[in-house]
């Protein structure tokens, strides 16, 4: 790619890390070669599965110790979190990745495990050819206002609600 651009993805709908792996899977289908850093987890959902297929274009690399989204978090959760955003840099610094998403990062910085200046400070060091996507609710003013594209997902209605869990293949 000639120029890459910047993406977030936030709100309080669900989609945002879909939307994000949909854009991941297009973009090997293009033979362009993707790096995902998954903030806070580490299940082994099914698009992680999905993307073991084509591990020649798509590395996907979990930087969590759970999925939490309520508390404080522990010290290996940012430890964690700390080792992806290094991974992240090593990533961009190499050159050798067309698209590189964050996902989660959003949360992971609203929970204090990296801060904004760390996020906005990727895109600083972002080649130029590279598409770089941050995903998570609550994505901060500072990452908003450098991005190129931000999509807020809005819930409306969500059958998780009516009491439904995630789905395999669905929500997880």
């Amino acid at each position: 790619m000639m120029h890459g651009y910047v993406q977030v993805y936030t709100g309080d709908g669900k989609g945002k890390t879909t939307a994000a792996m949909g854009l991941a899977l297009r973009a090997a289908g293009a033979g362009l070669k993707v790096y995902i850093a998954q903030f806070v987890k580490s299940e082994k959902y099914s698009e992680i599965v999905a993307f073991e297929r084509f591990s020649d274009l798509i590395t996907c690399r979990q930087y969590g110790s759970g999925c939490w989204l309520q508390g404080e978090p522990s010290d290996e959760d940012i430890k964690l979190a700390r080792s992806g955003l290094e991974a992240v840099r090593r990533i961009l610094a190499a050159g050798g990745h067309d698209v590189v998403v964050l996902d989660e990062a959003n949360i992971a910085s609203h929970f204090g495990l990296l801060s904004a200046e760390d996020l906005t400070a990727l895109i600083d060091i972002k080649p130029p050819g590279v598409e770089l996507i941050f995903t998570g609710r609550k994505a901060d003013l500072q990452l908003i206002e450098r991005a190129d594209l931000v999509s807020e997902i809005r819930e409306v209605k969500h059958y998780y609600q009516k009491g439904i869990l995630a789905r395999k293949g669905i929500e997880n």
